[in-house]
């Protein structure tokens, strides 16, 4: 899942490419360099500082992710510019210019925007004297409702509905399904502590059964285990980088945000005659890990009609690969791409604003890498200027945890003649992991 969005052109170009090359862009989630801005100015609240048109709450919703990742609060009037772009059905667009204008149904609906915004708003901290009282005609008063609450439940409400009947969602509601927004949607489901592939659509399908249909077998020479954004005219998959980091993270059920695990375990691919969602992630981990060690991160080929042949560099379906890798336990296998990002990607993440440096805050969080100093940047510094400031620049969650056991070391000091050693140790914290 890329920084920012493609112009509607660039979607439909994308679309026809059906390439096979590793690290190939889906629309789904991806775009080029946006154009600068037809308004004159930028709404107040907003995150970073090019034209919103594609990518307004793409990528608000991944800022304030990565700022709670780093234990960051946002400052309100961001948080305010996103619930106002949210429609009275819980959808998100992409981009709302006017939002005191009502929904309706030339709205282009955004499911991508919609997972994500749902997905960041779940862990905006609810103060209680912003809160709402509901209140019905018959029942009397309500307890109060959060606004922040109501749009994630909302939202949460307005995903399940969109859902299609193989279990799956596409960019748009009512679009075939795709790996990239399916796994979106399966990640913001698991970030609210729901069960997946207890979801089901009309026609009994999970998100789970989508998201098998994507995956390309272990034996298939062309990109074993690897995940396509969707099946061509004649049902033939690609494999796809962006889509192959996204599934994966999906199909072990962890959202964007989420911490490696160990013990560390080799990459494997295997194919078995009932697939699982689980299987086929650790087969496109698998994917991932030896697409990265050819060079220590993915690539992009060039768009149709491009001047330049040479494949560039992907950034940030690197920088997904290595959230995905973390998640399933592989991240000495992550470790090489990781390094790459941490000398390569600062220019990358300058041009392309808020959306790139989150990205590369989750994959630094994954790896349990500093935030603070990634390569010699402050990730979450840059991330900050790229939007108001925020109410509560903390540092990490890993770092307050960090001083709450100095805090109770020197207590322990303090206690050890009349307690005793096994009390000290005791107080040692234990590794914290999603």
């Amino acid at each position: 899942m890329t920084t920012v969005r493609r112009s509607a052109a660039t979607l439909v170009a994308t679309a026809l490419l059906c390439t096979g090359a590793v690290g190939a862009v889906a629309p789904a989630a991806t775009a080029a360099p946006s154009p600068k801005p037809t308004t004159p100015t930028l709404p107040a609240g907003l995150y970073g500082t090019k034209d919103p048109t594609y990518d307004g709450v793409w990528r608000q919703s991944l800022a304030f992710l990565a700022q709670q990742t780093a234990g960051v609060k946002p400052a309100q009037v961001s948080v305010d510019w996103l619930l106002g772009q949210q429609c009275g059905s819980g959808a998100f667009a992409s981009y709302r210019p006017d939002p005191a204008k009502t929904c309706d149904p030339a709205t282009m609906l955004d499911v991508n925007a919609t997972a994500v915004a749902v997905q960041a708003l779940n862990g905006i901290e609810r103060n209680p004297a912003t809160a709402t009282a509901a209140t019905t005609a018959s029942a009397g008063p309500s307890p109060a409702v959060h606004p922040v609450s109501a749009a994630v439940a909302a939202g949460a409400g307005w995903l399940k509905g969109a859902q299609n009947k193989d279990g799956g969602w596409g960019y748009n509601p009512g679009s075939p399904s795709d790996a990239n927004s399916t796994a979106l949607v399966v990640s913001t489901l698991a970030a609210l502590g729901q069960q997946p592939g207890a979801v089901k659509s009309a026609a009994g399908k999970s998100p789970y059964d989508a998201l098998i249909t994507f995956a390309k077998p272990c034996a298939d020479k062309d990109g074993p285990g690897a995940f396509a954004y969707q099946p061509d005219k004649t049902g033939k998959l690609f494999a796809n980088g962006d889509a192959t980091a996204a599934a994966t993270l999906a199909g072990l059920g962890k959202p964007m945000n989420t911490r490696g695990v160990k013990p560390d375990q080799k990459p494997t691919c295997e194919d078995m005659d009932e697939r699982t969602a689980e299987r086929v992630a650790r087969n496109g981990a698998s994917y991932l890990a030896t697409a990265l060690a050819k060079t220590g991160h993915l690539v992009q080929p060039p768009m149709p009609g491009a001047t330049d042949p040479t494949p560039k560099p992907d950034f940030g379906n690197t920088a997904d690969a290595v959230v995905a890798l973390a998640a399933a336990g592989h991240g000495p296998q992550a470790m090489p791409a990781l390094s790459w990002l941490e000398k390569n990607s600062p220019a990358w993440a300058k041009e392309n604003g808020p959306a790139a440096y989150a990205q590369l805050v989750f994959a630094a969080h994954a790896m349990g890498a500093n935030l603070r100093d990634f390569g010699g940047t402050d990730l979450v510094e840059q991330l900050n200027a790229t939007g108001p400031a925020p109410q509560a620049p903390t540092g990490s969650p890993d770092t307050a945890e960090d001083e709450d056991f100095n805090v109770w070391w020197i207590v322990g000091i303090g206690l050890l003649a009349g307690v005793g050693v096994g009390f000290l140790l005791s107080g040692r914290r234990k590794g914290k992991q999603q």
